[in-house]
C-alpha cells in the first residue's frame, strides 16, 4: 500500500476515535446534566393542630425514584409524606397531624426530597427539592363578646360586639347560617359588630356563636347569651281566582306553553320564581357598606296601612283544592294608587329593577347587612349606586309582580334574611336592641334614636293586626 494512503487511512480512523471519544464524552456530559425532579411546594405559612396542604413531585427525565416531605424542627426531621416510585409525577396530599407529630410551638422548615431513576454516570445523591420556612401556631385565637342584645325573638335582629385578637376569618352564626361582621368604633379597642336575623322559623335552641379562625387553622367558637322571646304569627288562605291568573300568569311567565293550564304556570311563579327571588335578596345582602349609613328609627310611609303581616303563612286554594303553601316576609302596606313610596331610612340602592314575584322593587343598603326593599312599583325613581335620604321618593306604589290591588310591598332585610319591619320603625327598640349593646361595649351608638338607659328594660313585642288582604 503506498505511503500516502496508509496515512489517509490512519487520519480517518483518529478522526473516528476522536468523535467517538468527544460524541461518548458529550453523551455521558449530557446525562450528567439532566437536572434532578422538581419540586412545587405551596404551604401555609403556619402550621396549626392539622393542617393541609399539597406538594407535587415531577421529574425531568425518566421517572420518580424517591420523593420526601418532611417536616424540621430543632434539627429533627420527621416525614409526613411520601411519593410512590415509577411515576413521572406525584401529588402529594399532606396532612400535618400534631398530635400525632409532637411539634412544638415556634420555628420549623418545610423540605421536599427527592430523585429519579434517569442514569447518570454518577448517581447524585437525595436533594432538597424545595423547602419553605413556617411557623408552628397551636394557640387558638381569642374570641370576647362585649355585649349583645339580650331579648331576642324569631324574625328580630340582633346586634352583637366581640373581639377576636389573632384571627384571620371570623363567621357570626345562627344555626349553620353565616352572617359577616365588621370593624367598628376605635381601632385600638379591635372591636367588631355583627347584626344578624333570627329567621321567623328559628327554634329555640338554635346557636348564636362567633368562630374565630387564624391562619394555623386553630379555631375558637364562643356562644352569644340571649333569652328567647316567642313570637306567634298569622296564617291566612288565599283564593285563586280565574281573573287572578289570567292577569298575572302571562305577565310573570311569558314563557309558559299556551296548553299549560294557568294554575300549573302560577305554581311555577310562587315556587320556583319566590326562590330566585330569595337567592338573589341574599347576593344583593352581601354586598353592603361597612358602616352604618342610617339614622333613627325607619320610618313607615305616611297614611298607610298594614294589610299583610310579617311571617304570614298562607295557603293558596283553587277551585276548592289546596295548590300550594308559603310564608310572607314582608308587610303589604296600601294608601291610594301610585301613592309615593319614600326611603325608610337613609342609604344607598343596592338594586333596582324587575326582581320576580316582587315586580318591579327597590333595595336600599343601610350599611352592616342593613337593607329594606320596596316591590310591586308602578314606577322607579332611583338606579342603583344613588345615595339617598330618609323620605326620599324612590317611585310610585303599583301592582306589578305577583300583586292584586294597588300597595306597596315593604322588607327589612339583614344580609338578606327578612326580619319583621315594626322592629325599625320604633325608636326604643333600637335603642334598647341596637344601640344598648354598642353602649355597653363602648362603641358609638346609632345617631337619631335618643339616650339609652342604664338598665335593659324588657318590652312587649306586639303585631299590628292586617285590616283586610292584599296578594
Amino acid at each position: 500500500m503506498p505511503q500516502r494512503s496508509r496515512t489517509k487511512a490512519w487520519a480517518v480512523l483518529v478522526v473516528i476515535l476522536l468523535l467517538a471519544v468527544v460524541g461518548g464524552v458529550s453523551y455521558l456530559g449530557w446525562r450528567q446534566s439532566v437536572p434532578g425532579p422538581r419540586a412545587t411546594l405551596t404551604a401555609p405559612r403556619f402550621l396549626g393542630h392539622n393542617t393541609s396542604f399539597t406538594v407535587t413531585l415531577e421529574a425531568v427525565r425518566g421517572s420518580l425514584r424517591r420523593g420526601e416531605v418532611r417536616v424540621v424542627q430543632s434539627g429533627k426531621p420527621v416525614t409526613v409524606a411520601t411519593a410512590n416510585a415509577g411515576a413521572r409525577r406525584a401529588d402529594l396530599s399532606v396532612v400535618i397531624d400534631n398530635a400525632a407529630l409532637g411539634l412544638k410551638e415556634g420555628a420549623a422548615t418545610l423540605e421536599v426530597w427527592g430523585s429519579d431513576d434517569f442514569w447518570r454516570p454518577l448517581r447524585p445523591k437525595d436533594a432538597v427539592l424545595a423547602s419553605q420556612p413556617v411557623t408552628v401556631d397551636l394557640t387558638p385565637p381569642r374570641v370576647e363578646i362585649l355585649s349583645s342584645t339580650r331579648y331576642v325573638s324569631p324574625g328580630g335582629a340582633v346586634m352583637i360586639a366581640f373581639r377576636a385578637a389573632d384571627a384571620a376569618r371570623v363567621d357570626v352564626s345562627v344555626g349553620a347560617r353565616v352572617f359577616p361582621s365588621y370593624p367598628y368604633g376605635p381601632p385600638d379597642k379591635g372591636a367588631r359588630v355583627a347584626l344578624i336575623a333570627l329567621p321567623w322559623d328559628f327554634k329555640a335552641g338554635t346557636p348564636l356563636a362567633v368562630t374565630a379562625r387564624d391562619e394555623a387553622g386553630n379555631m375558637a367558637t364562643r356562644g352569644v347569651p340571649a333569652e328567647l322571646k316567642p313570637r306567634p304569627f298569622p296564617r291566612d288562605t288565599i283564593n285563586i281566582t280565574e281573573a287572578f291568573l289570567q292577569a298575572k300568569v302571562p305577565e310573570l311567565l311569558p314563557q309558559r306553553p299556551p296548553s299549560q293550564p294557568l294554575i300549573e304556570g302560577f305554581l311555577i311563579i310562587n315556587r320556583d320564581q319566590r326562590r330566585q327571588a330569595e337567592d338573589e335578596k341574599l347576593k344583593i345582602g352581601a354586598k353592603t357598606a361597612d358602616k352604618p349609613l342610617w339614622e333613627g328609627p325607619f320610618v313607615q310611609p305616611r297614611n298607610t296601612k298594614v294589610f299583610s303581616n310579617f311571617a304570614e303563612t298562607r295557603t293558596y286554594v283553587y277551585l276548592g283544592h289546596t295548590v300550594d303553601t308559603q310564608v310572607h316576609v314582608g308587610f303589604d302596606l296600601a294608601s291610594t294608587k301610585q301613592s309615593p313610596v319614600p326611603a325608610a331610612n337613609a342609604g344607598q340602592v343596592a338594586f333596582s329593577g324587575p326582581l320576580t314575584i316582587y315586580g318591579n322593587a327597590v333595595i336600599l343598603d343601610h350599611g352592616l347587612g342593613l337593607q329594606t326593599l320596596y316591590a310591586h312599583l308602578s314606577t322607579i325613581g332611583v338606579k342603583a349606586g344613588d345615595a339617598v335620604t330618609k323620605g326620599q321618593e324612590l317611585g310610585r306604589s303599583g301592582t306589578t309582580g305577583l300583586a292584586v290591588g294597588d300597595h306597596l310591598h315593604f322588607e327589612v332585610l339583614v344580609s338578606g334574611v327578612s326580619v319583621t319591619p315594626i322592629e325599625w320603625w320604633d325608636g326604643k327598640w333600637i335603642r334598647d336592641r341596637v344601640n344598648r349593646p354598642l353602649k355597653q361595649a363602648g362603641l358609638p351608638e346609632i345617631a337619631g334614636v335618643g339616650e339609652v338607659p342604664d338598665e335593659p328594660i324588657a318590652r312587649s313585642e306586639a303585631t299590628p293586626r292586617p285590616s283586610r288582604r292584599r296578594r
